[in-house]
């Protein structure tokens, strides 16, 4: 009788189904990169998507052949609906659990509340992370999301995905994730600064075909979630030097038009002190940062070279601070350092205005630059 009970347990579940939820990892659409537009009204929502066995052949043994890329596009009055438009013509399940870049119209950045009507509908679904980079862009979104690395290899070996490997080369703007920005934006004190992608169509050349590529152009500033300028990276020049995870950026000795010598910077240690005079909040700046000479055209002396480099730096710092005061713009973040060091101050200084920094509001610089060594030649010319 037991036998016949276990024979009879045993027949029905070879009935039953397996695994029927399972879904084919190679017939999904994973989404690499997002871009975000806001037109008329209605969200328009651009989805990068790879082919996986494409990209995983170019890492391994195909170097260099054309991968394609799939553009989906969906419209809506929310987020949501815009996805939902994708998912009608998808064909297979939209995957977006390797979402690693987000590129936000400058037409959604003037939107301040749809920016956070974004960011909450996209950090509510379980698959989207919180460690993706976030630009803005006055490109197409489309045309961004379309652009490869160089030699063909794959977007996510372009500064979208992983601009590291740029900037530990030519540190100027740090990339940002969209948790930082968060922060930023809410954080009293400290202006969100975005980084802003562009399309460079004149630099390089695939045999005798121009190459478009994208690099980074400037920044946007926000304060209390709203837009309010972007600067280019030539003004920004000077905001690189007070920058913690700046890793490695060149300058010219002197910095015109004939430079004797050219030297990289490297890991500058900066300190922002607020003090008061007459009641009024200024700012004493002071860096330290280290150096080593990258080309010497003409036969300069190693301490001329420190006191050049720090004279140039300097300038840019005032450079790049003065281009903010014009458009009302805490680019050196000053505010924020008066908020950590005197927070009580700083509200009643905020009661009546919003942007409190003027022309005269940075008391003095102080920057030291440190020769560590002239390469593999002595610091002269032969």
């Amino acid at each position: 009788m037991n036998f016949k009970k276990i024979l009879l347990v045993c027949l029905s579940l070879l009935l039953l189904p397996g695994c029927w939820n399972s879904k084919d990892i190679q017939r999904m659409a994973y989404v690499t990169a997002l871009g975000i537009d806001y037109k008329d009204g209605k969200f328009v929502c651009y989805v990068q998507v790879l082919n996986f066995s494409s990209v995983a052949k170019v890492e391994s043994t195909e170097l260099g052949k054309n991968i394609p890329i799939w553009i989906g596009k969906g419209e809506g009055k929310t987020i949501t609906e815009s996805f939902n438009s994708i998912y009608a013509t998808s064909q297979i399940r939209v995957f977006w659990g390797h979402v690693k870049a987000i590129i936000v119209s400058e037409n959604m950045l003037k939107h301040g509340e749809k920016i956070k009507e974004a960011y909450d509908m996209l950090n509510r679904y379980r698959e989207v992370r919180y460690n993706i980079l976030v630009y803005g862009s006055r490109e197409p979104l489309n045309e961004v999301l379309y652009q490869k690395s160089i030699m063909n290899f794959s977007p996510l070996d372009s500064i979208i995905d992983t601009p590291a490997q740029t900037f530990s080369q030519r540190s100027y703007i740090v990339p940002l994730y969209g948790f930082k920005l968060i922060s930023q934006l809410n954080e009293a004190g400290d202006p969100a600064m975005l980084p802003s992608l562009a399309i460079d169509k004149g630099n390089w050349h695939e045999d005798s075909k121009p190459k478009s590529l994208l690099k980074i152009d400037g920044a946007y500033f926000f304060r209390k979630h709203e837009m309010v300028g972007w600067l280019s990276e030539e003004e920004l020049t000077g905001y690189r030097w007070l920058q913690r995870k700046l890793e490695r950026s060149p300058i010219n000795i002197p910095n015109d038009k004939n430079p004797k010598a050219a030297i990289v910077l490297l890991h500058p240690k900066s300190k922002i002190q607020p003090v008061f005079k007459d009641g009024k909040p200024v700012f004493d700046l002071t860096i330290k940062i280290e150096s080593y000479l990258d080309e010497l055209i003409a036969n300069i002396s190693e301490k001329e070279i420190e006191e050049q480099a720090a004279k140039a730096i300097k300038n840019e710092i005032k450079q790049t601070y003065m281009k903010g005061i014009e458009k009302k713009l805490d680019v050196l973040k000053l505010d924020q350092a008066l908020y950590r060091a005197y927070p009580q101050q700083w509200k009643e200084l905020h009661k009546n205005q919003e942007f409190i920094l003027d022309e005269d509001s940075i008391n003095k610089i102080e920057v030291k630059v440190k020769l560590l060594h002239t390469g593999k030649y002595k610091g002269r010319v032969n």
